[in-house]
């Protein structure tokens, strides 16, 4: 069973609040989704839950541990935030091993399998630059999936999916929950959260409530 915690959490900039005193609770097998608009704070919120923002005050704990205290960056948490970044010269499967490397936990067969699950075809020889903005999109999803993570941050991660794409990674998001995984979802498209999410959230200037 995977958590998240925010407690009393605020960011600010300067004298501008991002950030207002943000409480929330998440548990394994939900989808959450969190809506505003641009510059509301969803970024910051996910950013923060994974350890690329620091908290000007507050705590954020994944499984127990504090965020910035007893981890940098939680393993078990895979994210899409913005435009994923490949190697443009490199194959897809390429990237992916390479990513892999880092931590070393996952041999080519799984990562092969990720990219199959997100719709692309592993053996393709083509390189990343010459992918479709739909295609580098899955290839971003798969490489959030590719180490089997208990979290999924996912800010907007059906930019640039056509409408086939939109409905294969709805499927994929629903056996991922089913899976128990826990989902933060971040998305402007109000079918994806009405037909995704178990509870949602509305952030407007920092401040944020529950909507159902």
């Amino acid at each position: 069973m995977s958590e998240i915690k925010v407690i009393n959490a605020y960011k600010k900039y300067g004298s501008h609040t991002v950030l207002t005193d943000i409480n929330l609770e998440f548990e394994s097998g939900k989808i959450y989704g969190i809506i505003g608009r641009n510059g509301s704070g969803k970024t910051v919120l996910l950013k923060s839950i994974c350890g690329l923002i620091r908290l000007t005050s507050g705590e954020v704990h994944v499984n127990g541990k504090v965020v910035g205290k007893d981890i940098d960056f939680p393993e078990e948490i895979g994210l899409i935030i913005e435009t994923p970044g490949f190697l443009m010269n490199y194959t897809g499967v390429k990237n992916l091993q390479l990513l892999a490397e880092i931590k070393g936990k996952i041999t080519r067969s799984e990562i092969e399998e990720s990219i199959k699950r997100v719709g692309l075809d592993p053996k393709l020889k083509k390189n990343v630059g010459t992918y479709s903005m739909g295609m580098k999109q899955r290839l971003g999803i798969a490489q959030a999936i590719m180490e089997k993570p208990d979290i999924l941050l996912l800010d907007e991660p059906m930019n640039g999916l056509d409408n086939d794409g939109v409905k294969e990674m709805r499927e994929l998001f629903t056996s991922l929950k089913e899976e128990g995984v826990l989902m933060l979802l971040c998305s402007h498209n109000p079918d994806d959260i009405k037909l995704l999410c178990d509870h949602v959230y509305e952030i407007d200037k920092g401040i944020i409530n529950q909507l159902y």
